[in-house]
């Protein structure tokens, strides 16, 4: 362990102390109890916190991962104590993730004929199975052009929100998992992006909006998305499946999002529907 003291803010890292202190406020850990998990002191992790004591390569890693700090922002808290980024950010059509792609469009594939699709950090569309297709009919042209934005396409007022029957509650359920990943992450163009979608009004021709009691009474174990297609109710239940310990960055921001039918009516319907189609 090395601790250099006597420097000034400006030489301990242009502010990588107070990210971290942010960090472990935002986990809601005391200096000593940082020190415990990171093998570390609590008298050095206040230096570091205070500008007087630079962090190595190796502390500033270790910290963020009992942080639980999003890869992408470790990178930040890198470059903060002065040091270059840990983790590549490779593009997903980069030849070093063939393999990666392969595993997912498997994975996407095999889910048919129940609707998933990958996202980004921004929620931007990457990918997506047949099943999806049927739940985007009659949503505005524009919304289909690339890049596709999950958000975008389910609560603009010309996307899928009008056909969603439990809208209100759908939507605050995305804008809440909005905003824990804006606290997350400095990304301005997420950021934009929950503004945006935020703003937009409730579509007039929403469909009847059910009330919150009667959802809970028809689905006690979570939160369904109720949507209306081709004259009948679907209802489906949503997970969200990402990567263990990533490393590299846009590994770390891919999310993949499946819909299982929350009721035998649904299943059966997909089943068929998509059936059709192959």
């Amino acid at each position: 362990m090395t601790i250099m003291v006597g420097m000034g803010p400006e030489a301990a890292g242009t502010g990588v102390g107070v990210l971290l202190r942010g960090w472990r406020e935002r986990r809601r850990l005391s200096q000593l109890q940082l020190a415990l998990l990171a093998d570390s002191s609590a008298r050095h992790i206040s230096f570091i916190e205070n500008g007087r004591a630079r962090p190595s390569q190796e502390m500033v890693l270790r910290l963020a991962e009992h942080l639980d700090v999003p890869v992408r922002e470790r990178n930040a808290l890198l470059l903060a104590a002065g040091y270059a980024p840990h983790y590549p950010e490779k593009r997903l059509d980069d030849p070093a993730m063939a393999a990666l792609r392969s595993g997912m469009e498997r994975l996407l594939a095999s889910h048919d004929p129940y609707p998933a699709l990958v996202v980004d950090g921004t929620f931007q569309v990457l990918a997506a199975n047949r099943a999806l297709g049927l739940l985007l009919s009659g949503i505005a042209p524009h919304l289909l052009d690339p890049p596709l934005n999950a958000m975008r396409i389910t609560l603009h007022p010309e996307g899928v929100a009008p056909r969603i029957v439990n809208l209100r509650q759908w939507r605050r359920h995305l804008l809440e998992r909005m905003e824990q990943q804006v606290g997350l992450v400095r990304s301005e163009p997420l950021r934009a992006l929950l503004e945006e979608v935020r703003a937009y009004p409730e579509p007039s021709g929403a469909a009847a909006q059910e009330a919150e009691e009667d959802i809970t009474e028809l689905f006690p174990f979570a939160l369904p998305l109720r949507i209306v297609h081709e004259g009948r109710v679907l209802s489906f239940l949503s997970t969200i499946a990402t990567f263990n310990t990533p490393m590299d960055v846009t590994v770390s921001e891919l999310a993949m999002e499946t819909f299982l039918p929350a009721d035998p009516e649904t299943a059966a319907y997909l089943q068929a529907a998509v059936g059709a189609v192959r």
